[in-house]
């Protein structure tokens, strides 16, 4: 389990390696993404508090990056925090995430990145429920889920 202790020293000694990498141009990335996607993942945007499709759904399944299909997050950890952004306390592997320091608007936060194709998903930060004591703060935009299927017998 990954805590601000692990985030803090990703962010300054490096980030783990990924499984494998995904390199687009822009002009490539624009023609996949809606603007807003591409605003969010490429630009490093955010959206607006309380507007993302996903903030409501706890729908079971895995929120895979928007831009390679990456696993990142799974259902089981997403959290209400009443922040207005899906909010995760873990990724679903140690090396699925980047970190990097971000000291944009005069204050220092931790950006979470997608380690496969380098696409910006939000911010952690160390005010989450335990055990792990963080909180993914990620873009609607930058993740999609994908429902498990309900069994039927």
């Amino acid at each position: 389990m990954l805590t601000w202790k692990d985030i803090i020293k990703f962010s300054v000694k490096g980030n783990p390696t990924p499984n494998r990498r995904v390199e687009k141009t822009n002009d490539e990335w624009r023609a996949q993404l809606t603007p807003e996607q591409f605003r969010i993942t490429r630009q490093k945007g955010t959206e607006r508090a309380h507007s993302g499709a996903l903030c409501s759904i706890y729908d079971a399944g895995m929120y895979t990056c928007i831009c390679c299909n990456t696993p990142l997050f799974d259902s089981a950890i997403k959290f209400s925090s009443g922040t207005g952004w899906p909010s995760f306390t873990q990724p679903i592997k140690g090396n699925a995430i980047k970190y990097e320091k971000d000291a944009a608007f005069g204050i220092i936060r931790i950006e979470v990145i997608c380690n496969t194709c380098n696409a910006h998903l939000g911010h952690v930060f160390p005010d989450g429920p335990e055990p792990s004591g963080l909180r993914y703060c990620i873009n609607s935009e930058s993740i999609q889920i994908e429902k498990e299927e309900a069994n039927e017998y």
